[in-house]
């Protein structure tokens, strides 16, 4: 973890949490959720006042929710985050997060949706009966217990709003007054105006029985016939890891809460926050939303730090577009160093999906596995799909920081040491002398080459024309290449590769090799707006004999 830049991490893995990663999932954010498994709303056994999901346990939405966010890519982790501190000097890495585990995480930003802490005041029984006799919230179960003895504690000045809006869903309510203090004439007769019992004597105990509450026990020995409890515990966010960022708080009826703008936004640029963490009254729909909000935020923010970086990058090279970088073809620069530029553009926070080509997974899938090589693997997607289907998979690229990339997430799927491996290593430099980067003599059986393309000249053709000397017989190459410019810039300038280019430059014996297939084939994509789009590529699939 120590080695993977996130776009986005995320304290917490309750519904404002999974809310967020899962815009931030959709928006194709590298997203990972660190998860402590204490959702507020685990001692209930349903969920209520959520449309569409009334009466549904809260554990059932959070495995929902899980299933659907990692279905876009989020990553979980169950860990504790211990702190979160800037950090400077990388580029790319702005925040770190240190786990109770030791380990570190880097991110672009933060989003904290841990929660709160309910502490229940220590009177025997409430505890005990806690999210089910014992509740909080008039909302999320005062429907299910209309109509019934219904008791009122309240432990500080906020209950006196839970004491006057119960009488709305019974005519039997009694209010145990003395965690109000001493209550004016007038707050006494806002309380008991509507027929409701007003009770002085402390509580001593909450009774129960069968795991139901059956009745209240004052300190003067008196007992009150009760079938729910309403109580207003004191709620602690939980956000001590922030403690070194003196973040701006707001003061609420709660206490000191972290302060957000209507985004989310703490009063850290990088930093967002989201649910009970700092509205400690939101019900879950309310929490969901705000996960989504902060989840719209955090992208734009990204969003305008990517376009910036790309802008201040075009200024000072006007010939290259780090924000495409392999993903399009461009004029080539050549006083451009490649290793410097595709190492400054990692470093500098870029990042590509993870996933494997598309065209490149179609031309392999029924190939057998053995040794494989990816020449520009960047931060190695292709690579590791090879891996985890069998295949012992290396990866060479310019990147010191995308092999890293690389190398980590292979630590975080767990795959086999033995199954995968990255060089760092100029291409220019394995063309002329193989054995440089090679580190094994055996040829390989499968050479995959996707999108190598770049906006500052790099040895493309005597690279490919060396990966291929190095393919055992009966191996395959396969080569894919953008075709065309994406439709959403038309006018994008660069070499697109035809198929008839790429079998040029490749100079394949014709007594040596079979192609298999030189064409262009289209796929879909996701357009920068979200929505669907087709691209095409160039793919060359030959055959050693």
């Amino acid at each position: 973890m120590t080695h993977t830049t996130w776009d986005t991490i995320i304290i917490g893995g309750g519904a404002a949490g999974l809310s967020a990663a899962q815009t931030l999932g959709r928006s194709l954010r590298r997203t990972l959720v660190l998860d402590a498994a204490e959702p507020r709303n685990r001692f209930a056994d349903h969920m209520h006042n959520v449309l569409g999901l009334d009466g549904v346990p809260p554990g059932e939405l959070l495995t929902l929710g899980r299933a659907q966010a990692a279905a876009y890519g989020v990553e979980f982790r169950s860990a504790r985050v211990t702190r979160v501190s800037e950090h400077e000097g990388e580029p790319g890495v702005e925040l770190r997060l240190e786990l109770d585990d030791g380990t570190i995480a880097a991110t672009r930003s933060v989003i904290v949706a841990s929660g709160v802490r309910d502490e229940l005041a220590p009177i025997p029984g409430l505890v005990e009966h806690w999210g089910s006799g014992v509740l909080h919230c008039s909302y999320c179960h005062g429907w299910e217990v209309r109509g019934s003895r219904i008791g009122v504690i309240p432990t500080a000045l906020s209950g006196m709003h839970l004491a006057k809006i119960l009488r709305q869903w019974t005519g039997d309510l009694t209010v145990f007054a003395h965690g109000l203090g001493a209550l004016t004439a007038e707050e006494r007769a806002q309380i008991g105006g509507r027929g409701t019992r007003v009770v002085d004597a402390p509580v001593a105990e909450v009774l129960g029985a069968a795991g139901a509450v059956v009745a209240v026990r004052t300190a003067d020995g008196k007992e009150y016939p009760i079938d729910a409890v309403f109580t207003t515990p004191r709620q602690t966010p939980r956000d001590a890891f922030l403690a070194g960022l003196e973040l701006a708080r707001a003061d609420t009826p709660h206490g000191a809460f972290l302060a957000v703008d209507p985004m989310q936004r703490t009063s850290h640029p990088r930093i967002w926050a989201v649910g009970n963490v700092v509205a400690p009254a939101a019900t879950v729909p309310m929490a969901m939303a705000a996960g989504t909000q902060a989840g719209i935020s955090v992208n734009a923010a990204l969003v305008d730090e990517d376009s910036a970086r790309a802008a201040a990058d075009a200024a000072g090279d006007p010939e290259a577009d780090s924000a495409q970088g392999h993903a399009g073809g461009h004029e080539a620069a050549p006083a451009a160093d490649p290793v410097a530029f595709w190492e400054d553009l990692y470093a500098g926070g870029a990042r590509w999906s993870g996933r494997v080509n598309a065209s490149l997974a179609a031309a392999v899938a029924d190939l057998p596995p053995g040794r494989s090589l990816d020449l520009g693997c960047g931060e190695g997607g292709d690579v590791l799909w090879l891996a985890e289907r069998g295949w012992r998979a290396t990866g060479i690229d310019l990147s010191a920081t995308a092999v890293a990339r690389g190398e980590a997430t292979a630590r975080d799927r767990g795959i086999d040491p033995e199954r995968v491996s990255f060089i760092a290593g100029d291409l220019g430099a394995w063309a002329s002398d193989p054995a440089a980067l090679d580190r094994s003599p055996v040829p390989f059986d499968l050479i995959t080459a996707s999108f190598l393309q770049s906006p500052v000249e790099l040895p493309r053709a005597s690279s490919l024309r060396a990966a291929a000397r190095r393919l055992a017989p009966g191996g395959t190459l396969v080569l894919v290449s953008h075709a065309a410019p994406p439709p959403w810039a038309p006018d994008h300038p660069g070499e697109f590769p035809t198929p008839a280019g790429e079998l040029a430059a490749l100079e394949l014996d014709a007594s040596e090799w079979d192609v298999l297939d030189a064409s262009v084939r289209t796929r879909e994509a996701t357009a920068p707006d979200g929505g669907p789009a087709l691209l095409e590529d160039t793919v060359v699939i030959a055959r050693r004999r």
